[in-house]
Order: structure tokens, then sequence, then C-alpha cells
């Protein structure tokens, strides 16, 4: 292997290596804000157990249905970084507004 190879293979590992340590699975797009008249209840949780957490610090943001394109999606749970010692997770849900109901992703509070 010649020596521009190497440094090419080299530097393709080392941009992977940081990349693999992390995984979250994304979902479906955000679709905050979406207008529906009467939205449906969600289905059943779908029953996970937490692994053990990866720091003291992470928090468990237990797995939810997304509503995205007209039905719900399985948002499986995962651990996140509380941005601030006194946040506060609020789970997605539907708020009610003046023309029907409107999908407010989770978030910290």
């Amino acid at each position: 292997m010649n020596r521009s190879t190497l440094c090419m293979v080299c530097l393709a590992i080392a941009t992977a290596l940081p990349a693999s340590a992390c995984y979250v699975e994304a979902g479906p797009p955000v679709v905050e804000g979406e207008v529906v008249a009467a939205p449906p209840p969600p289905p059943a949780p779908v029953v996970e157990v937490a692994p053990a957490p990866p720091s003291p610090e992470m928090y468990w943001v237990a797995g939810y249905h997304r509503w995205y394109g007209g039905r719900y999606v399985w948002v499986r749970g995962h651990y996140e970084r509380r941005p601030h010692p006194t946040a506060r997770w609020e789970a997605a849900h539907w708020e009610p507004r003046a023309h029907g109901s409107v999908w407010i992703e989770g978030r910290w509070r």
C-alpha cells in the first residue's frame, strides 16, 4: 500500500471511530405543530427495560409513541444528558388549541 492510500485509510478510520462510539437512532422527522381535529389516543406503550446508565449525569427518557404522518410510530427510550441540574423532562403530548390539537415533542424544561 503506498503512502497516499495509507493516509486515506487512516483518515477514514479516524473519522469513523468517534461516530461509532455513541449511536442514537433518529426517529421520523418532527411534525410538531400538526393540527388534528380529534387526535386518537396513542397505543399502549411498549415495555422497555432501561439499561444501566452510562454515567450518573445521564437521564433515561422512556420510549413513546410519536405522532407522524397521521399515525403513531414507536420511538425507543434512550439516555440523554440533563442540560442543567434543575432541568426536568416533559414527555411528548397533545396540546389543545383553538382549532384542534397540536402535537408537542418531548423536551427539557
